[in-house]
């Protein structure tokens, strides 16, 4: 019990820490510590791949994102926090007021990433972290699998580059990417303790949305990807530029969660 108590304040007296009275001091160490291992994965990233390209993948994955989670809690404290001020969202406090328009003008969804709620996550979740986390770590090797696909079905030659990119990224966006934006939001609310039906809501409420944002999104960055980058780059470069990315559906994946716990209870709503 006194281990508890006391680790409770440790995380409460983290937790109230700002930079600047702006950013949370806990999510920017977290921040940073996972750029240090991330530069560390960069320098060695060859040596590395060549002993073992899966795992290599599989920590390369995991690392960016944790990046990825770790800058949309982030956004979510800084927004949730102008917001709990007196007054709320002050004209100088520019950051929040630029995430507040980002979330308005969200032409992908009518919901709020970032809902006004007290039922968001804590100040920083860790569980929330270890999760996407594992979820890049467990998907890599499916993804580096296909990509290898790709590379041996639509070779890139000298003669002919333009064709085969432009194939990889049709098969890309319209075999993988539904099939991983439905694995995401299922492994994901599985993971958060849902169940079938818990499941089937958040693929209703959040699947089209999110399948439309991908199309607007990855088609241009899977040409460039294909047509230029080495195979071993591949899963990398994507995951770097899918960093933001992964905190869209971060905060999309929150902001459903939130909408579930906020929804007020009644004997007669069921899901279908």
């Amino acid at each position: 019990m006194t281990w508890e108590l006391t680790r409770r304040r440790f995380v409460r007296a983290v937790n109230s820490k700002f930079i600047f009275d702006r950013i949370p001091l806990l999510h920017a160490v977290i921040f940073f510590i996972e750029m240090a291992i991330m530069a560390r994965l960069v320098s060695r990233f060859n040596a590395y791949y060549d002993e073992r390209p899966v795992l290599t993948m599989m920590v390369t994955n995991a690392v960016l994102g944790g990046i990825a989670d770790t800058v949309a809690q982030t956004i979510t404290s800084v927004r949730e926090r102008a917001l709990r001020k007196p007054g709320g969202i002050s004209k100088d406090d520019t950051v929040a007021i630029e995430i507040h328009e980002l979330d308005r003008k969200n032409p992908w969804t009518d919901r709020e990433l970032i809902p006004e709620s007290k039922d968001l996550p804590p100040p920083f979740d860790f569980e929330r972290l270890t999760r996407f986390m594992a979820y890049g770590f467990g998907m890599a090797p499916i993804q580096y699998k296909w990509f290898s696909f790709l590379s041996r079905a639509f070779p890139i030659t000298k003669t002919s580059a333009f064709g085969p990119a432009m194939k990889r990224v049709a098969f890309d966006q319209l075999i993988f990417a539904p099939f991983g934006i439905g694995c995401f939001f299922t492994v994901m609310t599985i993971a958060e303790g849902g169940g079938r039906r818990a499941v089937a809501h958040k693929l209703r409420d959040m699947y089209i949305p999110t399948l439309k944002a991908n199309f607007m999104v990855w088609p241009a960055v899977q040409i460039i990807n294909f047509r230029l980058m080495p195979v071993q780059f591949q899963l990398p470069f994507v995951s770097t530029v899918g960093i933001a990315w992964t905190a869209y559906l971060s905060l999309t994946n929150a902001a459903e969660e939130v909408e579930v716990k906020s929804a007020p209870y009644s004997p007669n709503i069921r899901l279908q």
